[in-house]
């Protein structure tokens, strides 16, 4: 692993968390993620099951967790299977998990084999009412025609044993993961950290005609540098009018003088994710029109971060914020009073100048699973990202914070990474 070991007491803690919120006499069923391939025999990178990672901590593919708390043998009560390796294995892919090491990472004494599931199963399943079964139910997930193993595993479980009860683990997960442990929080923390090291590093290569993927380049030798596992999600690096295409990351153009530039970009570690934006001018100096601009995120950031705490909606936050970033955009001359108070209310006028949300669930997903029905809690993290684009002008400004919610407000998870203008103008200029 590149990361550093991680306590099982959190996977332990987890476990019993999730076990509390189980109907009685059923078992939990959560298998990993498919390794997803490219072309001829290459494969993309791995990347786990977040709700099989958050009970079990383990990385690694053809793993299945079995949890059944009412089994009348204690040894049924947690099962973890694992891939058996094998001597072509060890010589084409390298060490796989021994079974002394799967129950040290997880605290799962009972490891099996993921060939002998099927009939291990077998031996438990009418003992038991019901499964609690995963599936990715994330509101923006992507679908595909494709199958995966949760879905595989689905139709294998109603095909074998058609007359018990389904019920969801995601349903479980979701409320459950949201709110986050100390040991979660320094795992958001240490990515962030790798990103600020990125930021800085970033900073001293931007200079006018450099190419936007150089810059992609320096955030990901510090990340691998420091034990990230990959990025949060790909870079944006934006130059210039680029930067108001909000998903922007083909990252292949001149940064050209005079231009500033938009960096979202998050780091993953140990599966959890940090999520930031800056922007900086490409000379190293804010024009008068960029300050103003920049000064108005800004100050939109800073106002609205103050909104994210303990008690409040989720969707009047949205509207603070909306309210914070229209004022700004009457004051840069873009909107006009008289005009916003005879807009039409399902179309407001600021949205042709910021037309995202600003705040999201951080965890192990970048996007982590949580209802925005509920009230924000103590113990969740969240972004805050407002922004104005204003493509007439070439300029696309984002400014985005990680933040950990307290009993009091927040705690500021990426103070650390310069965001003033007199910073960023003196590291880029030193």
């Amino acid at each position: 692993m590149r990361y550093r070991s991680i306590s099982n007491t959190l996977f332990i803690k987890n476990r019993d968390n999730f076990k509390h919120l189980m109907q009685s006499n059923t078992i939990a069923i959560l298998s990993s993620n498919d390794i997803k391939h490219t072309n001829a025999d290459d494969v993309m990178g791995f990347a786990q099951n977040n709700d099989l990672f958050y009970l079990s901590g383990i990385d690694q593919e053809e793993t299945i967790l079995v949890v059944f708390p009412d089994a009348y043998r204690k040894e049924n009560r947690e099962i973890l299977f694992i891939k058996e390796t094998n001597e072509q294995i060890k010589i084409w892919e390298g060490e796989k998990l021994t079974k002394e090491q799967a129950a040290n990472i997880s605290g799962i004494q009972r490891i099996e084999w993921s060939h002998d599931f099927e009939k291990i199963i077998q031996l438990m399943t009418f003992e038991a009412d019901g499964f609690y079964l995963g599936h990715n139910e994330h509101i923006k997930r992507v679908t595909s025609n494709q199958q995966t193993q949760q879905d595989r595993l689905i139709l294998w479980c109603k095909e074998k044993y058609p007359l018990h009860q389904y019920y969801r683990a995601a349903k479980i997960t979701r409320s459950l993961r949201p709110i986050k442990s100390q040991e979660e929080i320094a795992l958001i923390q240490e990515a962030a950290d790798i990103g600020i090291k990125g930021f800085h590093r970033l900073l001293k290569a931007v200079k006018p005609n450099c190419k936007e993927y150089e810059l992609e380049a320096e955030l990901t030798y510090e990340l691998v540098k420091n034990g990230g596992t990959r990025h949060a999600f790909k870079p944006i690096i934006a130059s210039g009018a680029n930067a108001c295409a909000l998903h922007y990351n083909t990252n292949d153009n001149l940064c050209k003088d005079g231009e500033m530039i938009l960096i979202d970009f998050g780091v993953c570690y140990a599966n959890y994710n940090s999520d930031t934006t800056r922007c900086v001018p490409v000379n190293g100096k804010f024009s008068k029109r960029q300050k103003e601009v920049y000064s108005s995120v800004l100050y939109c950031l800073k106002e609205g971060a103050k909104l994210l705490k303990p008690g409040i909606e989720h969707t009047e936050y949205e509207r603070q914020m909306a309210t914070l970033v229209e004022t700004q955009l009457i004051a840069l001359g873009l909107l006009n009073l008289n005009d916003i108070k005879n807009q039409n209310p399902q179309k407001p006028l600021y949205k042709k100048y910021f037309m995202h949300g600003t705040a999201h669930h951080l965890g192990l997903d970048v996007h982590d699973v949580g209802l925005y029905s509920k009230t924000i809690e103590e113990g969740m993290v969240f972004t805050c990202e407002p922004g104005i684009y204003i493509p007439e002008e070439g300029i696309g400004c984002r400014l985005e914070n990680d933040y950990l919610i307290t009993q009091n407000g927040n705690i500021n998870l990426t103070e650390a990474m310069p965001i003033e203008i007199e910073d960023i103008e003196k590291l880029m200029l030193a």
